[in-house]
This record gives C-alpha cells, sequence and structure tokens, in this order.
C-alpha cells in the first residue's frame, strides 16, 4: 500500500540525527495536565512512525488525539443490564463518574474493551480453551469494574484487575501479526500486582484457545514464575511469552535482565524475522531501559515465528489461567517500531499522569486516606485499627506520633468504593497496595484476591451510625448482623451475642464503633 505524504515525510524525519529529541520535543510532542487531556496518544505517534495500531485497549483513556468512542463495557449485577463507558471529551480520560452511576448500589464487572483503532479488534469473556476457566461452561471470570481504582491527569478511572480464573479474549481478529510478520506491543500495569502463576499475558495468541507449538503466540508476560524463564533477582520480570517459553533473552531460561518494582510499569516487547525486543520503565517518570534486543530464542521452533493472530488479555495462549496482574492500557502495532518511537510513547505516557487514586484524607469517601481509631473506653481510644507484618492478621493497637512508620503505615488505608456494592466500602492497605481488609471464618486479614469466590463480598462493609451513638460502625454486607469489631484485640465481624466468643455482647456496641481519622502516613 502506498503511505499517505505526511506518514512518508514523518518516517524521514523520525531517521534523522536527532530522533528522540524530535519525537519528544517537535512533531510528536505530548503533553498532558490535569485539565487537558493529551493532543497526541500514543496510538497517533505510532502511525506517524510508519507502524500504525492494529489493536488499541485501555480503560483509562484514549489512545488516539482524536478519540471519542466508548472505552469499556460494564454489566451491572442487580439487572444484568450494560452500559458502555466513554470519555469525557476527545482524546481525554475515562469518564469514572458514569460507571459509578451506572453501577450504584450493586456490582460491575468489565464485559468488553472496545478497540479504538478502528480495527474492531475488542476483547471479551475468554472462552474455555484447552484450560478450562472457573466461569460456567469452563470459561473464564470478568474483571470486577472497581477493584483497579486510579487517577490518570487527575481524573478518576478504572484499571482491569485480573485475578486468577481471569481472562479476555479475541480469536477472530483483523491486522495482527501472523507467521513471522513483525509487530510491536506495549502495556501499563501494576507492577506490583502479580504473582507465579501461568500467565498473566498481553499480545499475540493462538487463535484455537490451545498450545500450537512454540513460536504460535509472541506476548508481553509480567510476573515471577520460574517455570521456563528467569531473570536476575527474585522478580518480577517482563518477558515474552513465545509458547512453550516464557524468554528473558536469547538463552531458554536464565538471561541477566532487571527485577522491576514500579507501581506503574510500562512493558514493550516487538518481534520480526529472526529479531525480537523487550524493554520497560516506570511509566510515570523517565525513559525506556532496553532488556534484550537481539536474535530469537536459541531453541528449535521460534525462528522463524509462527504467530496466529489472537489477542489475549490475563491468560495464556491456551488459557492458561493462573496468572494475576492489573492492565490500564496496550497496544498492538503492524510493523516492527524503533526505540525512538517507543521512546516518544513512553513520555506520552508519563506524560498522562498516572496516580494510585488516593484523591484525599479523613473522610469515608473512596479515594480518600484514613485510619480508623477505637472508641472503647478506657482500654482502647488510642489504639487504632492496622495490619501485622508477620501473619497478615489484622487487629487494634496504639499508634502515635512517636511510632515507628511502619506501625504507622500499617494503621492507614484507602477507602475504596465497595467490591460488591459500590454503595458500601472497602478498605484497602495503603502500605501494601492491592491487599484488602477481609474476613475469613469472620476473622479479620490483610488478602489479595486471589480468584476465591466470595472475595468481593468478604470485603465490602457497609457503613451505618455507630451502634455505641458515637463515630460508624461497618456492617458486613454478606453477614448483615455482623459488624467490624475489635475483641481482646484481635478484628472480627461480630454479633452482638452469639455462639463465637467474639460475639460477646459487652461492650460490643462501643469495639464496633469507630471514629475516623487522619491518616498516620
Amino acid at each position: 500500500m502506498t503511505k499517505p505524504p505526511w506518514i512518508r515525510r514523518a518516517k524521514r524525519a523520525l531517521l534523522a540525527a536527532g530522533a528522540t529529541a524530535v519525537l519528544t520535543a517537535g512533531l510528536l510532542t505530548a503533553t498532558a495536565t490535569t485539565s487537558q487531556a493529551a493532543t497526541q496518544g500514543p496510538c497517533d505517534i505510532y502511525a506517524a512512525g510508519g507502524t500504525p495500531c492494529v489493536a488499541a485497549h485501555s480503560t483509562t483513556r484514549a489512545l488516539y488525539g482524536g478519540y471519542n468512542g466508548p472505552l469499556y463495557q460494564v454489566k451491572r449485577a442487580s439487572d444484568n443490564a450494560t452500559k458502555d463507558i466513554g470519555l469525557l471529551s476527545a482524546g481525554g480520560y475515562a469518564n469514572a463518574a458514569a460507571q459509578d452511576a451506572f453501577c450504584a448500589k450493586t456490582s460491575c464487572l468489565i464485559t468488553v474493551i472496545y478497540d479504538q483503532s478502528g480495527k474492531g479488534n475488542k476483547l471479551t469473556q475468554a472462552l474455555k480453551g484447552q484450560w478450562p476457566g472457573p466461569a460456567p461452561d469452563g470459561n473464564d471470570n470478568l474483571a470486577n469494574a472497581f477493584e483497579a481504582p486510579v487517577t490518570v491527569g487527575g481524573h478518576k478511572a478504572y484499571g482491569v484487575y485480573v485475578a486468577p480464573g481471569t481472562g479476555y479474549r479475541n480469536n477472530n481478529t483483523n491486522g495482527i501479526a501472523t507467521g513471522d510478520q513483525p509487530e510491536g506491543m506495549y502495556a501499563v500495569l501494576d507492577g506490583t500486582h502479580y504473582n507465579a502463576g501461568c500467565c498473566f499475558d498481553y499480545g499475540n495468541a493462538e487463535t484455537t484457545g490451545h498450545n500450537e507449538g512454540n513460536g504460535t503466540m509472541e506476548a508481553i508476560y509480567f510476573g515471577n514464575s520460574r517455570g521456563w524463564g528467569t531473570g536476575s533477582g527474585n522478580g518480577p520480570w517482563v518477558m515474552a511469552d513465545m509458547e512453550n517459553g516464557l524468554f528473558s533473552g536469547v538463552n531458554p531460561r536464565f538471561n541477566d535482565i532487571p527485577s522491576v518494582s514500579h507501581r506503574f510499569l510500562t512493558a514493550t516487547l516487538k518481534g520480526g524475522p529472526n529479531k525480537w525486543a523487550i524493554r520497560g520503565g516506570d511509566a510515570r517518570s523517565g525513559s525506556l531501559s532496553t532488556y534484550y534486543s537481539g536474535v530469537r530464542p536459541n531453541a528449535p521452533g521460534y525462528n522463524p515465528m509462527k504467530k496466529q493472530g489472537a489477542i489475549i488479555l490475563g491468560i495464556g495462549g491456551d488459557n492458561s489461567n493462573t496468572g494475576a496482574g492489573t492492565f490500564y492500557e496496550g497496544v498492538m502495532t503492524s510493523g516492527y517500531p524503533s526505540d525512538a518511537i517507543e521512546n516518544a510513547v513512553q513520555a506520552n505516557i508519563t506524560a498522562a499522569g498516572y496516580n494510585s487514586g488516593s484523591t484525599s484524607t479523613g473522610s469515608l469517601t473512596p479515594g480518600s486516606r484514613i485510619s480508623l481509631k477505637a472508641t472503647t473506653d478506657p482500654c482502647c481510644t488510642s489504639h487504632y485499627l492496622r495490619h501485622n507484618g508477620a501473619d497478615a492478621k489484622v487487629g487494634i493497637s496504639k499508634v502515635n506520633s512517636t511510632s515507628a512508620a511502619t506501625d504507622k503505615a500499617a494503621a492507614t488505608w484507602i477507602v475504596r468504593a465497595g467490591l460488591a456494592n459500590s454503595s458500601c466500602l472497602s478498605f484497602e492497605s495503603a502500605s501494601k497496595p492491592g491487599q484488602f481488609l477481609r474476613h475469613r471464618n469472620y476473622e479479620l486479614y490483610l488478602k489479595t484476591d486471589n480468584g476465591e469466590p466470595g472475595f468481593a463480598k468478604d470485603v465490602t462493609f457497609c457503613p451505618t451510625a455507630g451502634n455505641s451513638g458515637q463515630g460508624t460502625s461497618f456492617q458486613s454486607v454478606n453477614f448483615p448482623t455482623k459488624y467490624l469489631r475489635h475483641y481482646a484485640y484481635t478484628a472480627y465481624v461480630a454479633s452482638n451475642g452469639g455462639s463465637n466468643v467474639w460475639d460477646n455482647k459487652t461492650s460490643w456496641a462501643a469495639d464496633t464503633s469507630w471514629l475516623t481519622a487522619s491518616p498516620w502516613s
């Protein structure tokens, strides 16, 4: 196909000396503020470099400066109705308020992640593959729409929280690389949410949902699995899933690439005939580092590649679905992007302004950082709800201005919309992102969503007037007669009388009443 003249001119500019400077300060400048969206998106930058996006997925922002369509679709539990969530303005940020309003007093799942490229490569629920999922008919679960709140450019948004068993896929794509054709891709991920399961991927996979052999997929992997390939340290690592191998470089197993720990991570992967590269960096600042760039792995079946052109998110090509991670945005391109193009995309991403979503302090408003102070007098009025470092149990202890920083952090929580009822609340640890206050066998712990049934309900509490007449009490959404209580300095959900020792009626009203305080950390 003949390229339009403006693309030919842009490509010549990129090949000139100082291309990176041109990309970041000239033709492809990308800026963002809290009140104005980027004038260009990542896909505008890829297109100007001659490697256009053929898939563009995001639940947080537009990936083209002129895009004004839907980002994703949610389905609410109360009546199974669906709603497309779009943008505040063309080229801008997600309209999270539309999700909040639609899902009020219930919960929602993300059912569709739309493709902004115009190719129609949307992602929907992954169906049963070689490995079955936990949903009916062996399909995979869908992501809870409230489990990954962030802000982008100062605007509230939600990511895609992939607990084990969750997955999205498109086996009937348009324009995605097949065989040994060149392609590139990037994803912005939560660098603190991962596991050793197989496989939290985004990228090119088999169209059958089965393992079709070495070289039949090419996808970004993020996690700390050691089953196929590793890097230095304890992980997690950005690697390439090429089927029957997670590759960190030319060697089939170990290559000296770094562990990464950025709260927001940019991960890139690109591949062409007997060449490929993985790069990564902090999605909030700085440049990309090249972890590997060279020939295909020194193992049979990967040169030439036999890519099939499906798109996956959160799972492996054969629907292996025990991985975990959080996805905010990502694209796939036609052609092998230059490092200069990827550097310019990274500049656009860092300018977008990803943040953890903590927006205020001292109130029971989602996004606020708080501490919860006990009210039982005389024992506990200087005590706060906190998690323990050793065993993840939750209880109360004294915290004051002279307390250790770790104790202050353990007594600080981020208020989130309730995962099982968005009109109620969940409490995320401020010092351990992604870990929530959860009751299990009525005792309170700090836990990550590992795909267990009932997790959303176990971490959801509905605020009521304090049972003692002061403060606030927190009612368990799945055990309405039980409230968040401290008993013998340990936290439980407890009823006012019952068979458990922590259901003791003595001081129950005071023990279940809490003051919302300014955060200790």
